[in-house]
């Protein structure tokens, strides 16, 4: 293992591997003949957009937005700041903000409604992770990797205090060890 605070591997490289060319395939498919924008919420969705965009068989664009709820914690503030705006134009583009999990809701919903006052064709969402038992506000993802238990993760993009992000897999945080 990697250290005292990791309690155990939730999701393997390999599941997420073979989900992500799942999530990838359909994209493709659903996407196929529009114009394309992926969005990648920085930073805990970096690690999975960069294998889910190699994945997707049709042209796209990409763009980033730096948006947090959390900061170095384990809980969320409630409030969303937004850091980093995206910098392409999306009116009559179709348009899929990657996030890293679903878990309050609060960001996606705030970003979501954000965007679509842009007046995208279409504005989906894409998450690896989805954690239902912590929403605050009504949200669902439409392409999502995995449903998980009410654990707080870490690994694949995902940090606790900015560490863990490089773990190859997910992995739930033991919180006696922070």
């Amino acid at each position: 293992m990697y250290d005292k605070n990791i309690e155990k591997v939730l999701i393997t490289k390999e599941e997420i591997e073979k989900r992500t060319s799942e999530l990838a395939a359909e994209i493709s498919r659903d996407y196929k003949g529009k114009k394309l924008i992926m969005i990648c919420v920085l930073t805990g969705a970096m690690v999975f957009f960069a294998d889910l965009i190699r994945k997707i068989e049709i042209p796209l664009e990409v763009d980033t937005i730096v948006a947090s709820s959390y900061g170095a914690g384990m809980t969320t503030s409630g409030s969303v700041r937004i850091s980093k705006d995206i910098k392409y134009d999306i009116s009559g583009k179709s348009v899929i903000l990657v996030e890293d999990i679903i878990d309050t809701g609060v960001t996606l919903k705030t970003l979501t409604q954000m965007l679509a006052t842009r007046a995208p064709e279409s504005l989906k969402v894409c998450s690896l992770l989805d954690k239902p038992s912590r929403r605050r506000v009504d949200f669902e993802g439409d392409y999502v990797g995995f449903k998980i238990p009410d654990e707080f993760v870490v690994g694949y993009g995902l940090d606790y205090a900015e560490q863990y992000r490089n773990l190859p897999e997910v992995c739930t945080l033991n919180p006696e060890g922070i």
